[in-house]
């Protein structure tokens, strides 16, 4: 079936070619057998590789799929286009669009706009692109620009896409740094545009452009963006940040092997993600930081063999959810904050935190990884907050629900000691002698040993310097191990104390051992029943 007549006056021959091959979805391929490396860089190039007979106008790409005449058709239309030079803007916006379009080898000088329109899936794979808009788009199937090169970058904001989004291999630039046309040049010839450079508020791009100047360190604007598959950025290279804001993955978010760089501001902002996995690893680099604060991840988000670095927080995860939390980075520099989020599995080697943690309201369920307790100690004393008990309990937490309460009662004499740097003076000292004494109740075998040397002690003394008896009018037996337990037990249990008296320096002793007995069971009262520091504390 062909066409009515086209609504233009003069048809190219490669869109006569276009038009005769829209009906039935039928490939148009310009390339003459020679593909077109986008990623090069040589679709901006000269003209003669772009030559005359490549050239298809966007509006006619436009009349084809906005064209309803083609009904009853046994074919599935469609715009299937290779190695074209299109010349103007693809304007799509606010359009129902029922046929395919699917470009490939192509450089396209302008904007491709898809905003508001509705629409079944689109490829641009290979292409080389001005700028990619399709906020608030729906796109009924896949979106592909795999292999890609967008100059001013790609806008996807509150779109919905029912099936993939591939932008693996892609490199994105940022409207800062976007293609501008020299004033007067003619806008078909490729090498007409050049790299414009970035002001301090924005881009100097053409005059109206509809950029905003704070947009220029963003190259992939995804706020509220909803994918229900999966989204493939494997590989891709973008200068400028990612902003995934609110944005939604209900198969995963791949992004191993990518490459973002950007100026100071987040590589990835992506607060209140949800995903149903976020790989980040396997090669993927960030120069800036990493935001998903609040994310919801339902099984596993990896940093696994990435490469992170900023200058002040380069992973900011707090309030966030997962089911694991793989952060086993090739190399990290920065602050990690991970403060109150939920995990179900934590992975990680604490030895690789170069910087501060930020630990305080974390809770997880399990801890993986080749750690010892003293590695976990040493981590949670990277807090920049400094003393912060809920870390500590939530250690020990963890260390009884596995039934390693030895290890659980260290942590939180850890947490003692720790706190005591925090108090004045007289505290600290309070806190160290219960500390040598009984072990703030986490060692009570200590106050044994303690009650064992100086019942010794006092044995071995009154032994040789026994006490004088008092009341000569009846006949005592004189046992120096019974009364100098007597001496040390707070409350008279073997009635010794009123029946000798200790007699010279003996008698300083004696009274030392009854000081020693009431501060021995002080500690140990103290220390077991918790009274110092409750658990709920701040």
């Amino acid at each position: 079936m062909r066409r009515s007549r086209p609504p233009f006056r003069r048809l190219t021959p490669a869109e006569r070619r276009l038009w005769d091959a829209y009906p039935t979805g039928a490939w148009v391929d310009l390339r003459h057998g020679r593909a077109v490396d986008s990623s090069s860089g040589g679709a901006w190039g000269s003209k003669g590789l772009w030559g005359g007979s490549r050239v298809v106008r966007a509006e006619v790409i436009a009349a084809l799929v906005l064209d309803r005449g083609a009904g009853g058709s046994p074919w599935v239309p469609g715009v299937r286009l290779a190695g074209a030079r299109i010349v103007g803007d693809l304007n799509l916006s606010d359009a129902t669009i029922e046929a395919k379009l699917h470009l490939l080898d192509c450089h396209i000088a302008g904007t491709v706009s898809l905003n508001d329109a509705r629409t079944r899936g689109v490829r641009l794979r290979r292409c080389d692109i001005l700028r990619f808009r399709a906020s608030r788009a729906t796109i009924d199937g896949l979106l592909d620009l795999d292999g890609s090169v967008v100059h001013a970058g790609v806008r996807l904001d509150n779109a919905h896409v029912t099936g993939q989004l591939r932008l693996s291999g892609t490199r994105v630039g940022t409207p800062g740094e976007a293609p501008y046309r020299e004033p007067g040049a003619d806008p078909a010839e490729p090498g007409s545009w050049g790299l414009g450079s970035r002001g301090l508020n924005g881009w100097n791009g053409p005059e109206g452009s509809e950029e905003p100047r704070t947009w220029e360190s963003v190259a992939l604007w995804a706020g509220g963006l909803v994918v229900d598959g999966s989204a493939f950025l494997r590989d891709m290279r973008a200068t400028g940040g990612l902003r995934l804001i609110g944005a939604r993955f209900s198969s995963g978010l791949y992004l191993q092997g990518a490459v973002i760089t950007t100026d100071g501001t987040p590589a990835v902002h992506a607060d209140h993600l949800q995903a149903a996995a976020a790989e980040l690893g396997a090669g993927f680099t960030a120069d800036g930081t990493v935001r998903l604060r609040g994310a919801r991840i339902g099984g596993v988000l990896s940093f696994h063999g990435s490469v992170l670095r900023a200058p002040g927080r380069v992973l900011h995860l707090s309030h966030m959810q997962a089911d694991e939390l793989i952060l086993l980075p090739e190399s990290i520099e920065g602050e990690v904050n991970l403060g109150y989020s939920r995990l179900g599995v934590l992975f990680d080697r604490p030895e690789g935190y170069p910087g501060d943690v930020r630990l305080n309201g974390l809770t997880y369920e399990s801890l993986r990884g080749p750690a010892t307790l003293a590695d976990r100690l040493s981590w949670l004393r990277c807090d920049p907050g400094g003393y912060l008990p809920q870390p500590y309990e939530q250690l020990a937490a963890y260390y009884r629900r596995i039934g390693h309460e030895p290890d659980a009662r260290r942590v939180l004499l850890a947490r003692q000691r720790a706190r005591r740097r925090t108090l004045r003076l007289p505290g600290r000292l309070w806190g160290r002698l219960l500390d040598g004494l009984v072990g703030y109740g986490y060692r009570p075998w200590l106050a044994g040993l303690w009650a064992a040397l100086l019942l010794a002690t006092g044995t071995m003394i009154f032994t040789q310097w026994p006490p004088h008896q008092i009341g000569l009018d009846e006949s005592r037996h004189f046992n120096a191990f019974v009364y100098t337990l007597d001496l040390l037990v707070p409350v008279s249990v073997f009635e010794q104390r009123g029946a000798w008296e200790p007699a010279g320096w003996t008698q300083w002793l004696a009274n030392g051992l009854v000081a020693a007995g009431w501060i021995l069971a002080t500690a140990l009262i103290a220390g077991a029943s918790r009274l110092l520091r409750p658990s709920n504390a701040p």
